[in-house]
């Protein structure tokens, strides 16, 4: 055991110079620069700039979410980078950033569009940049998965009401773009809600699989498979799904009815067939039926396959009221022509994975709604949505190849934002000078060079 008593006294003295902290983000920042999103938001959100303004409004969103990104909660948070003027650069004021909050707010049909019109355009390029890493670009189709999550409210805010949880807050919305086992994810749409909203109302399902078909690339809107869990797994939303013209593939939850129930006791022992795990292997006490040809399934969509899952429930769960004979049973439908049962079903298992989005959301701004008007609180999660997308983008285009492509917030903070370094003025240029013990260091200079590479929009 190494002792700490004959470790010299630390004194402490605010006289540094040349010093910045969270030098990371200038990942961040060249990531902003490549997608173009600064400029397009600019020329967006011009009519919201009053006369003689000083500030942009593109500058203090981005500002924002580049706060969000590096942890930040609330508006005031904008100070870590008003600190730092030689790295950030000019930064608004708390009142100005207030203000422009509000005029948004007060807008908001107009400014939300103009907001997502730009991160639509921003992600073209950045999935265009990407080469073959970006969703979709194998061919196969664009995973969007849908969920919904409770944002906890510790004040009376607009439109703040009780949980279906018991707790109090808001119910929002989400819609991401899987990136696959070898990446995380993007948020599509991030649709706030009061608390009281329904975990199955097809209107909201709707108004989000409609926000987040329209950030993605037009060429790929017709190769799409929309996950969701049972609460999407209504009548009116899987019709809206199967529309003509739509070409929209689906895996949703399915709830276990009284028909299901009788249908799945009819399966023989035959219709069975071993279910996989993660790695795509026949799982132990886990076994997948198809039970369509069971089922009464008029004015459902045509083409509706209906699948069954059992499994034996791990020691000391407690069993469902659905449960029978000690199994385990959750249904999905799907519209797939092909496939083998096993594949389909873990298909369907691994939306599990918007969990770790909205977990990575909530890290980076999503926990706490901090404005008090509900028009306000959505502006404020389309700046989320643009921090979670930064980090995201970040992690496509110059992270690729390590560990660091699969990191969520904290670990990419805590590694690659946080590191602390010295600004050096000498050719007429800044030279950031990371300390050479720092771990990931290189990691960061090998970012940094992939992002100088990539050309940004004129």
């Amino acid at each position: 055991m190494n002792s700490t008593a004959s470790r010299s006294k630390i004194t402490v003295s605010a006289d540094g110079r040349g010093l910045v902290s969270h030098s990371g983000a200038l990942l961040l920042m060249q990531t902003l620069r490549i997608t173009g999103l600064g400029k397009d938001l600019s020329q967006r959100l011009e009519r919201w700039r009053p006369g003689r303004a000083v500030h942009d409004p593109a500058k203090i969103l981005t500002d924002l979410a580049l706060t969000q990104a590096l942890g930040g909660d609330c508006l005031a948070d904008i100070a870590v980078l008003r600190s730092q003027p030689e790295l950030f650069g000019p930064i608004a004021s708390d009142p100005t950033v207030s203000r422009l909050i509000d005029r948004l707010a007060a807008d908001e049909t107009r400014a939300l569009k103009a907001i997502r019109a730009a991160r639509a355009t921003a992600r073209r390029r950045v999935w265009h940049l990407a080469a073959g890493r970006a969703p979709g670009d194998d061919g196969r189709p664009v995973i969007v998965d849908l969920d919904a999550t409770i944002v906890i409210s510790h004040s009376d805010k607009q439109h703040a009401a009780p949980t279906w949880k018991k707790s109090y807050g808001f119910h929002p919305m989400t819609a991401f773009a899987d990136h696959g086992p070898g990446g995380g994810g993007e948020p599509l749409a991030l649709l706030l809600r009061p608390g009281n909203a329904g975990s199955n109302t097809a209107a909201d399902h709707i108004e989000t699989t409609r926000l987040a078909l329209a950030q993605l690339p037009q060429h790929l809107r017709r190769n799409v498979l929309v996950r969701t869990d049972s609460g999407g797994g209504t009548r009116e939303f899987l019709t809206w799904l199967t529309r003509p013209g739509r070409w929209l593939k689906y895996s949703i939850g399915f709830t276990i009815t009284d028909d299901i129930g009788q249908a799945i006791g009819k399966l023989p022992a035959t219709a069975w067939t071993p279910a996989y795990d993660a790695d795509q292997r026949p799982r132990p006490g886990a076994w997948v039926a198809e039970l369509t040809g069971l089922l009464e399934l008029s004015g459902w969509p045509k083409g509706m396959r209906v699948i069954v899952r059992k499994e034996r429930p791990h020691p000391g769960a407690q069993l469902r009221f659905t449960d029978l004979d000690g199994h385990r049973f959750t249904c999905f439908v799907t519209n797939a022509k092909g496939g083998q049962l096993a594949d389909l079903e873990l298909r369907h298992r691994r939306r599990a994975r918007a969990e770790d989005r909205i977990r990575a959301a909530k890290d980076t701004g999503l926990r706490n709604l901090p404005l008090h008007d509900f028009t306000q609180n959505q502006i404020w999660l389309e700046i989320v949505a643009l921090a979670c997308e930064l980090l995201a983008w970040t992690q496509i285009l110059a992270l690729h190849g390590t560990d660091a492509r699969r990191y969520e917030p904290k670990r990419l903070r805590l590694r690659l934002f946080a590191v602390a370094g010295r600004l050096v003025h000498g050719g007429r240029r800044l030279h950031l000078r990371i300390t050479a013990r720092w771990p990931w260091a290189h990691q960061i200079i090998t970012a940094l060079t992939r992002l100088h590479a990539l050309p940004a929009p004129t």
